[in-house]
């Protein structure tokens, strides 16, 4: 069996929790600034003084409340500060934390709560409030329910104050390394999600282990974060406590709409995202370049060929004097502008959640924002794999982290052990049985290990294509090539017994109307864009550039653009934006059998 171990770089925290971060962070460092929290005036610090004051005055409220150690409590909210602030303070009380995205419908918010028996959830505004109350009556065990947007904060901080800190001192030790810190549910593509249990250890020694290896990242003078994707979410969660354990500075951006101000105004050195993200800027900057004039339309394509091109030659022993003399001047016409967009400090850009693709890893890092793309699944506390400044390999998802192990099985099945991997599934050992063997977790992905031990990610175990023929085909190579197109939203590979590959696609309603300016064509929608032909044979092209990167076997014949697109909202996709393929399917299987007839 193909393997690489890393070894870990700190010892393991076998007696403490997560909630020593934040008292040795105030007692080592208290008048040093924790986060940038939105004010009337813009970003006010808080100290890591005034973040353990802030935690402890609101685990008093739970105590008071009747939180007991090892009580579950849920927390629907979008990503802000009061969200860090509660995750820490249901641990000082002793409590554990079960995420829940604030874009989950009735129906899941049900299944999550009553499997993990919460007792007290904590919401954002009233419209989750409305949520849980909808479904009140399948939570016996929910006595509690608190709304951040109406002054959930100061009525426990009130309630809290006959309580004696020296009881949350006491609450707070009660956990050790291997108790559950938090549950979080799976995703659920197929099936029920699965409430993953995650110790303190999982979360302690590994972001240890990857400050060690990152900190040339995350422990630099200045180093910040903004965080913008969903703490309910395993991967910001994970850089939150990374964050803190490097006491880097954090911010909490709730709003996709206010990214862009937001970014400009905190100026982080690191930002984490999923490759959509950076597809979004590629193709932003892109079309906005295009619309403008056909001269700066074709100073961004020679632009960004140049800055593929300069990254390229970083592997292969540098760029040479022409290469660097372009570089250089299209660094001041372009590349400047877009680390503008990003606050004009960000460095470094952490990527998971799916491939990223060598063609946008070499962009970025030509315009000189290293994206260090890795991987891992909730069930590994978010990264098995990271690539490093120092030891970056762009196409792949790095090197296992320390204390991790990556191996291949023999049916290409990634299988992954360490400080990382979760316990087991909240109260499902059958589950737990087929995931974890002799300390390893089968993963689902399909992959590869290379000679210098970079571990590829090639495709998902449940999503391989059988084609009639016979022919094995894994659709996220074709899928993450086509989304790269401005035009795409989304789109699913099909061909399971069937003759050939085909492939339904839907487009992105934001970039639209930019691309059909661009290409002097009137305003019109989704329904009507997906008929015209000009449209579909930009599609096709995308689609034959697609298809270069498989053989004729595996590449896509035919396919049919969607006058609506795959949603959150409408049960498509999961809140990381995966497919969830058997509903997809279910839904559209009249268009899929019109490709085949």
């Amino acid at each position: 069996m193909q393997k690489i171990s890393v070894q870990a770089l700190t010892e393991a925290d076998e007696t403490g929790n997560l909630t020593d971060l934040v008292v040795r962070n105030a007692t080592e460092a208290p008048g040093t600034v924790a986060f940038g929290r939105p004010g009337p005036d813009g970003w006010e610090d808080v100290t890591w003084r005034d973040f353990h004051a802030e935690v402890v005055r609101l685990a008093r409220g739970f105590v008071a409340a009747g939180v007991q150690p090892g009580d579950r409590v849920a927390l629907m909210s979008k990503t802000r500060y009061e969200w860090t602030l509660t995750d820490f303070a249901i641990w000082f009380a002793g409590g554990v934390t079960v995420p829940v995205y604030e874009t989950s419908s009735a129906e899941q918010v049900a299944w999550i709560l009553a499997d993990s028996s919460c007792v007290a959830a904590v919401v954002e505004t009233p419209r989750h409030a409305a949520t849980v109350s909808e479904v009140r009556e399948e939570l016996p065990d929910l006595a509690h329910l608190w709304v951040l947007d109406e002054g959930a904060v100061d009525a426990l901080n009130g309630l809290g104050e006959k309580v004696d800190e020296e009881e949350i001192e006491t609450r707070r030790r009660i956990a050790d390394a291997a108790s559950v810190a938090t549950l979080i549910y799976t995703s659920g593509t197929t099936g029920k999600p699965k409430g993953c249990e995650l110790s303190h250890a999982n979360f302690i020694d590994l972001a240890a282990n990857a400050v060690a290896r990152l900190s040339s990242v995350v422990r630099t003078d200045g180093a910040s974060t903004l965080l913008f994707l969903p703490l309910a979410h395993v991967f910001a969660r994970f850089i939150q406590v990374l964050a803190m354990t490097a006491r880097a500075r954090m911010g909490h951006s709730p709003d996709v709409k206010n990214l862009l101000a937001d970014l400009a105004e905190f100026r982080p050195t690191f930002v984490l995202a999923v490759p959509r993200v950076f597809e979004k800027i590629y193709n932003s900057a892109e079309a906005k370049a295009q619309g403008e004039s056909k001269v700066k339309g074709a100073i961004f394509t020679a632009a960004a060929r140049t800055a593929i091109a300069w990254s390229k030659a970083q592997d292969t022993g540098g760029p040479g004097p022409g290469l660097r003399i372009q570089h250089a001047l299209f660094d001041r016409l372009v590349y400047g502008k877009l680390r503008a967009a990003l606050g004009g400090q960000v460095r470094y850009a952490v990527s998971g959640g799916a491939p990223l693709g060598a063609r946008l890893g070499h962009f970025f890092r030509g315009i000189g924002v290293i994206v260090l793309e890795g991987w891992g699944l909730t069930e590994t506390t978010a990264p098995a794999t990271v690539n490093t400044p120092e030891l970056v390999k762009i196409g792949t998802v790095g090197l296992p982290l320390p204390g991790v192990s990556v191996a291949v099985a023999e049916d290409g099945e990634l299988l992954v052990s360490g400080v990382n991997v979760m316990r087991g599934y909240y109260q499902n050992p059958d589950a737990t049985q087929q995931a974890l063997t002799d300390g390893w977790f089968h993963t689902g992905d399909l992959g590869d290990i290379d000679q210098d031990g970079y571990v590829r990610i090639t495709g998902r175990k449940k999503e391989i294509i059988v084609t009639a023929g016979g022919k094995n085909v894994a659709p996220a190579v074709l899928e993450d090539r086509l989304r790269a197109h401005p035009l795409v939203s989304q789109c699913i590979v099909v061909g399971d017994q069937r003759p050939f590959i085909g492939c339904l696609v839907t487009l992105d309603a934001d970039m639209l109307p930019t691309w059909l300016a661009n290409h002097g064509k009137p305003a019109m929608d989704v329904a009507a864009a997906a008929a015209d032909p000009e449209v579909r044979h930009a599609v096709q092209e995308a689609i034959d550039r697609a298809n270069l990167a498989v053989s004729k076997a595996e590449s896509i014949r035919k396919f049919h653009i969607l006058d609506t697109d795959f949603t959150e909202a409408k049960g498509h996709l999961t809140a990381k934006l995966s497919l969830k393929r058997p509903i997809v399917l279910a839904e559209f299987a009249e268009v899929v059998e019109d490709l085949y007839r």
